[in-house]
């Protein structure tokens, strides 16, 4: 199936005039992979450097297990150790949208960390509870004290449904893991989400209830919801409900279907050209939105999502600042719904949020560029717990994990930090079942398309890649350190 799909990617792109060589050129040593349809990775760094350290890397998911490879690649005498209780924390986090809609099985999108752990490296299946970068050590839930003189932290982020009233749901968990608490409650009654697996799963249980509904003939409500902070993959909440409206026209139900988006923010998308684009599909659609609206709490049985409606109104003349003063307002408001996609608030983890090398609102503070901590120099984050703009990503992690590496290797051998993080991200973005628009942007707000085709425009062949191609592509690309 991989090769046909690649061989259909290929097709494609001959029929828009790019050849083999200019894409394979265009998508970077990870597209020569994907478009010879092979699996193969590229090959290993040229050289070595020679130089020895101690490097500990807290986290061993995509981000984490990337950088550890890269290391062993890039070092001839590498010393690394990688902190991760998660036996599944490797698993393809972005398949878990197609699995919610049904595309995918949830068995695709799980696999074994112990499975993506380069040749050398020490995996110690703990969590790491303390942090003394002072003393340049971690302590584990374990009792083991690791001593380090390079860290990166690359732990993910944790799913705070705790936050949302009426879910019974207090504490946090991550993506991959033990899900039972949750699952209680979200992925029954019509409550599902995609962000963890085992909901993602259920999601596509409950969608398929919804549309059941809906194609007997009763008027359902499905409501979709992006909350108030920092999220991983900020489309996701919009690609569950294109693929739920696709769903419905293809049961021949979506006349008696009203799907609206409710966003904490005023914007579909960050940049304008994607807004712009995003709000011309809703509305071809017959899909609604309301902006600044944040789920607070969730009726289960009465089936009623409450929000906190914000605005801000002209206040009072300043006469020093020659300027109306704003005033900030909100009310509850009530919805009822049939279906409820929950995107659930997010945070870093507690352990790290608390400690030295946290911050204020819990992500590692780095230079956005040089992915250095502010404070400590010798500590790098990337991926989810970096506090970077627009940086929650698998695609920001690919561009990240790179820089982390080649900045530290310059530290080991004294030299200057000239690896920088261009902000680079890019978000497949699901309209339907059959395309996607490709969006990818970096901290200019513009899109960045890395092919000569329009960007806001939804297309087959990025369908496509999102299908048959990004998953190998992290697998032996990205976790082998060389994509």
């Amino acid at each position: 199936m991989l090769k046909e799909g690649m061989e259909l990617i290929d097709a494609h792109f001959k029929n828009e005039g790019i050849s083999r060589r200019d894409a394979i050129k265009m998508f970077g040593t990870s597209g020569a992979a994907m478009l010879m349809a092979s699996g193969a990775t590229t090959e290993a760094n040229a050289s070595s450097s020679a130089v020895k350290a101690k490097i500990l890397i807290i986290g061993g998911g995509l981000a984490g297990m990337s950088t550890a490879a890269r290391f062993t690649n890039s070092l001839e005498n590498p010393d690394i150790t990688v902190v991760e209780p998660g036996d599944l924390a490797t698993s393809y986090q972005p398949g878990q949208t197609l699995v919610g809609g049904g595309i995918w099985d949830k068995s695709e999108l799980v696999y074994k960390t112990d499975d993506f752990v380069p040749n050398g490296v020490t995996l110690i299946k703990e969590k790491a509870v303390e942090f003394d970068p002072d003393n340049n050590t971690v302590k584990t839930s374990g009792g083991q004290t690791l001593k380090y003189d390079y860290m990166v932290v690359a732990a993910g982020l944790k799913l705070d449904f705790a936050r949302i009233e009426g879910l019974g749901i207090e504490s946090t968990i991550t993506t991959t893991g033990d899900h039972s608490a949750v699952s209680k409650v979200v992925g029954k009654n019509g409550i599902a989400s995609i962000y963890f697996q085992e909901g993602s799963k259920d999601t596509w249980i409950q969608m398929q209830k919804f549309i059941a509904d809906a194609k007997s003939g009763k008027k359902v409500k499905g409501i979709f919801t992006h909350p108030n902070t920092p999220i991983k993959c900020g489309g996701a909440p919009k690609k569950i409900m294109y693929l739920t409206d696709a769903r419905l026209r293809e049961a021949g139900a979506r006349e008696n279907a009203d799907l609206t988006f409710y966003p904490n923010g005023s914007k579909m998308f960050g940049v304008k050209e994607y807004h712009d684009a995003i709000t011309n599909q809703f509305e071809a659609r017959d899909m609604k939105w309301n902006f600044r609206h944040n789920l607070v709490a969730v009726d289960p049985v009465k089936k009623i999502a409450t929000f906190n409606r914000h605005w801000n109104e002209k206040g009072a003349w300043d006469e020093d600042l020659e300027e109306y003063s704003i005033i900030p307002r909100s009310e509850k408001v009530e919805r009822p719904y049939d279906f409820l996609h929950i995107t659930p608030p997010m945070k870093a983890a507690e352990e790290i949020a608390n400690s030295p090398i946290g911050s204020s609102k819990g992500w590692v503070p780095v230079n956005k560029e040089s992915l250095q901590h502010i404070k400590y120099k010798n500590v790098f984050a990337l991926g989810d717990i970096a506090a970077v703009p627009m940086g929650k990503t698998g695609g920001s992690a690919r561009k990240q994990y790179k820089v982390v590496v080649d900045n530290i290797i310059s530290m080991m051998e004294g030299k200057e930090l000239t690896s920088a993080y261009a902000g680079y991200t890019v978000c497949p973005l699901v309209t339907s079942i059959g395309t996607v628009m490709l969006a990818e942007f970096d901290w200019t707000k513009k899109p960045t398309p890395s092919f000569p085709l329009d960007p806001t425009q939804e297309r087959w062949i990025w369908w496509l890649l999102k299908v048959y191609a990004l998953k190998p592509m992290t697998q032996y690309g990205m976790l082998s350190g060389r994509a």
